[in-house]
């Protein structure tokens, strides 16, 4: 399966790109090679093949989670531009 010139443009405008020519030719010869190379991986005979449900053999370890309280407000409120003396301030950005 190739991919048209104008399938390049078409996934572009879906993806709000505005692309040049040089762009799209690219675009279009990679997305080529990787329909090629998804064909390739399609021939491998894998019916004899166990199902690989991670590529990791340890068992991941988790930390607990703990609350805690490293820095006090006034610390980090020291930090702002502009604060209330609880909040940080910020411009107004909804109507």
């Amino acid at each position: 399966m190739k991919i048209s010139h104008d399938e390049v443009v078409k996934v572009a405008a879906l993806a709000r790109l505005n692309l040049s020519e040089e762009k799209i030719e690219l675009f279009g010869v990679q997305f080529n090679d990787i329909l090629d190379y998804i064909h390739t991986l399609n021939q491998v005979e894998t019916n004899a093949v166990e199902p690989l449900y991670s590529p990791v053999t340890h068992s991941t370890v988790f930390r607990d989670d703990v609350v805690r309280k490293d820095y006090d407000r006034d610390a980090l409120l020291a930090n702002a531009p502009e604060n209330d003396g609880q909040f940080f301030v910020v411009p107004r950005i909804v109507g």
